[in-house]
């Protein structure tokens, strides 16, 4: 899996609208999140259509995958990071120019839907893409070192990594209310003990089963897989959208499980249930409660990058990405 150059001091970083259009954030959210990265020394640049709104809050296919295309032929461009997640991302996928991309590989980042099209493109192109921050993710203000730090460590370091926990997580509408913010003390846990190396895969669970039999599925039999849903997904959908994507695998080497949202009413009886009935998942690593996907903060990860995970150890390190 080949890896996109890194990112540098004042390179440019192109924000583009595969899923939900840039109107979904205000004004002073939008400068905000443009001020962050530029304080870190990047330019910002915009896609033509990211402020097109339609009945689903999105632009046409045509005017997403304009964008898209745009920003990877730009020579000017070295990462494309996306504005939000949404629900329509997977529409693209057909329409993409895959050739392009594989002539400019670059640094693709996002998360939620933006699964889809990461995931795609790492299998059509064989680059590595980015499961990390949103454009919008940099509007919040509690948190965002721990989330920029590994957001920095993974986009412009070439070093192996370890990634720690965070000290407090959060999973309140920080982009409602900055100031009145609910934390908690992080602790990553473990179902089952055991030390592997593989290939990661992964993302937003409902969204990475949709491109089952598709060919943007990845291959993922003898991964790495790491794995989150968000507000919408309760124990039954989650135990359904699991078993469907480790049969699809026929066997993994390990299992990352990003925190789930209170709201999903995901408890850790529940969670031990779902993981017991899957004879596999005793003899692989497998950790809980990370700090990725739709609670805060949420860190970096390579999709067709390579890990090392040791979970009774709790260690994570990024190995090639």
């Amino acid at each position: 899996m080949k890896r996109p150059a890194k990112l540098k001091q004042g390179d440019e970083i192109r924000v583009i609208a595969p899923s939900r259009s840039i109107k979904i954030l205000s004004d002073e959210g939008i400068q905000l999140a443009k001020q962050r990265l530029e304080n870190l020394g990047f330019k910002v640049s915009f896609g033509k259509n990211t402020s097109i709104s339609d009945l689903q809050q999105s632009s046409s296919i045509e005017q997403r995958i304009e964008d898209l295309h745009e920003a990877f032929a730009d020579q000017q461009v070295k990462a494309v990071l996306t504005v939000i997640g949404g629900f329509n991302c997977n529409e693209l996928l057909p329409y993409i120019n895959y050739q392009l991309l594989m002539e400019n590989p670059k640094i693709l980042c996002g998360y939620s839907d933006v699964t889809a099209l990461a995931n795609a493109i790492s299998t059509k192109c064989q680059f590595i893409t980015y499961s990390g921050p949103h454009f919008s993710s940099f509007q919040m203000t509690g948190l965002q070192d721990y989330q920029t730090n590994y957001f920095i460590k993974c986009l412009m370091g070439a070093e192996p990594y370890q990634v720690y926990p965070s000290t407090h997580w959060s999973d309140d509408l920080w982009f409602l209310d900055q100031e009145n913010r609910v934390y908690e003390e992080t602790e990553w846990k473990v179902y089952s003990a055991g030390e592997t190396t593989g290939s990661l895969y992964g993302g937003n669970l409902c969204t990475l089963n949709l491109l089952q039999g598709t060919p943007y599925f990845p291959d993922i039999t003898d991964s790495i897989l790491f794995i989150e849903d968000d507000e919408l997904t309760n124990p039954e959908t989650f135990a359904r959208d699991l078993a469907s994507l480790l049969q699809a695998a026929n066997g993994i080497k390990g299992l990352l499980i990003g925190r789930f949202q209170k709201v999903s009413r995901m408890t850790e009886e529940q969670l031990y249930f779902i993981l017991d009935k899957h004879p596999q998942l005793k003899n692989i690593p497998v950790l809980y409660d990370i700090d990725f996907g739709h609670t805060q903060p949420s860190i970096t990860l390579p999709i067709g990058g390579t890990i090392h995970v040791h979970s009774n150890l709790r260690k994570v390190e990024i190995v090639n990405f």
